[in-house]
């Protein structure tokens, strides 16, 4: 894989430690998907293209790990982690029934102008399926579930979605690198979703909609995870 080396001048305007200017730009590569799982992080190689010693980078580098976005292997070192099947399954099942009723209990106060934007927000994403950027076309996804939960009158729900949301973060910036048709449904979806919530659907009906979303781009992800590997 071609990469652009992180010379010092593009850290000259960051702020913060060497070892936080270190951390932020291996994030924003990780997450961007630029450092593909299981790309090997050497520390000597970073360091140089850093211009800095060592020791920041690998201060970064444990940070990450413990942040879950870079795996350490004894005799192989510190890789980019990928999506940790189980894991994912807890949080989406768990997402899915949470948000769920945090759309469900937000739907009757999203006024027009929301739904507006919401509307806005998924032709934005249809319009990135046509040359598809995972990461982009997630960016927009977190946005639009970001404006159908944000009313929840539900505090305490509100707090386990946002939690869900940052866990699914902290593993990777978009499930959608790994199952790229499941996005043409999902849009599909969130029409409907946007449907329910327009015409004042019931309560249970939002929910089951919003629920069945969730878990449908888990079942996606979860069916590509245990295929067996394609023959050279």
């Amino acid at each position: 894989m071609t990469k652009e080396p992180m010379s010092a001048a593009d850290t000259s305007t960051a702020t913060g430690s060497k070892s936080e200017q270190a951390y932020t730009q291996l994030k924003d590569r990780i997450l961007g998907g630029e450092l593909v799982p299981g790309y090997r992080l050497v520390l000597s190689s970073i360091a140089t293209e850093l211009g800095f010693s060592v020791v920041p980078v690998r201060e970064a580098i444990r940070r990450l790990e413990a942040e879950g976005l870079v795996h350490f292997e004894r005799n192989v070192g510190a890789t980019v982690a990928g999506i940790d099947p189980d894991l994912y399954l807890h949080t989406m099942q768990t997402l899915s029934i949470i948000e769920g009723a945090a759309t469900a209990l937000a739907a009757p106060s999203i006024g027009a102008e929301e739904l507006q934007k919401a509307r806005d927000l998924n032709e934005q994403m249809r319009e990135v399926l046509a040359s598809f950027d995972p990461v982009r076309f997630t960016q927009l996804n977190t946005e639009f579930h970001a404006l159908l939960y944000a009313r929840c009158p539900n505090p305490h729900i509100l707090d386990l979605v946002h939690r869900g949301w940052n866990r699914l973060g902290r593993m990777r910036s978009s499930v959608f690198r790994y199952v790229p048709d499941r996005a043409h449904a999902s849009v599909r979806e969130h029409d409907a979703l946007l449907d329910l919530i327009d015409a004042g659907a019931p309560a249970a009906d939002v929910e089951h909609a919003a629920r069945a979303h969730r878990t449908n781009t888990l079942n996606a992800f979860l069916a590509q995870a245990h295929q067996p590997p394609s023959p050279i």
